[in-house]
């Protein structure tokens, strides 16, 4: 038996706002939220947990996101870092320009632009994150 990949934990200094954003571009929703921590699913994850599901279901669910605060601020180069896809008939650059209006910046973590077919973004608290390039798989 395999265990499930679960939840990626988000360390934060604003685990309320960071949950907020990620939850706009992702277009999740809050599935958990406390003070010390916020949990962030696919809308159609909750849709489903009315009842109890059998192994398969539940090992096919998709992961969660989890922001939890800490004290200290990010210092260097995330070593985790999420990739996200736009579906093929998404337009890319749109969407790479809708999270720069939502307060992501563009990050060079040394990538050769004229190479690379993604982009490296870093979230509100700098996190990175990279838009790859359109796909249908």
């Amino acid at each position: 038996m395999a265990l499930k990949w679960y939840t990626v934990v988000i360390d934060c200094l604003d685990a309320h706002a960071q949950a907020r954003w990620w939850a706009e571009v992702l277009d999740w929703t809050v599935a958990y939220e406390a003070p010390d921590e916020v949990v962030l699913v696919p809308r159609h994850a909750l849709e489903q947990a009315a009842r109890a599901p059998d192994l398969e279901t539940w090992m096919r669910r998709g992961q969660g996101l989890v922001f939890v605060p800490v004290p200290e601020g990010k210092q260097v180069k995330n070593r985790l870092h999420l990739d996200l896809a736009p579906y093929a008939s998404q337009d890319r650059d749109a969407e790479i320009q809708r999270l720069l209006e939502m307060g992501a910046s563009r990050v060079d973590v040394g990538q050769d632009q004229d190479e690379v077919t993604w982009t490296v973004l870093a979230d509100p608290e700098g996190n990175e994150f990279c838009v790859l390039s359109s796909r249908d798989q």
